[in-house]
């Protein structure tokens, strides 16, 4: 081999020595292939662990909402079904269901609005509103007109 082939190969040489010392210098890890392995197991597992945990804290969240969402729903059911009732009750009285009685229903709270022809009257709508399950309590807003 003449110098310039022999400097060639000296140079490409040298070249890939500083290359792979420049690869071993970021990579100062002395475990094994298996440790490294094991290492990246155990870190894979913890990740899921903690997405699994925060799933399940959302999913918790989700159905305290869904639970919230659906008590107000059930809330509003009871007060239509109360007002029903309390309609269905005065119109069966025969001084009270010829009466525009406007009653409406908020939490259980019935609330009375309208005209009794006496004080007798007015007292009844609300002992009928009051035997009602479900009502809290009656708020009697009933005008008396003879």
């Amino acid at each position: 081999m003449n110098h310039t082939s022999i400097a060639k190969v000296l140079l490409v040489t040298a070249a890939a020595a500083l290359t792979l010392s420049g690869c071993n210098k970021n990579n100062n890890d002395d475990r094994t292939a298996g440790q490294k392995l094991d290492s990246s197991i155990a870190k894979s597992e913890q990740k899921a662990s903690e997405t699994k945990a925060a799933i399940k804290e959302e999913m918790a969240e989700a159905k305290a909402s869904a639970n919230a969402t659906t008590d107000k729903i059930g809330d509003k059911v009871n007060d239509a079904t109360i007002t029903t009732s309390v309609n269905a009750e005065l119109a069966k009285d025969s001084t009270l269901s010829a009466l525009r009685i406007n009653v409406d229903t908020t939490g259980g709270r019935v609330t009375l609005r309208g005209s009794a022809p006496d004080k007798t009257s007015r007292e009844r709508a609300t002992t009928l509103a009051q035997s009602v399950k479900g009502v809290i309590s009656v708020d009697n807003k009933l005008e008396i007109r003879s």
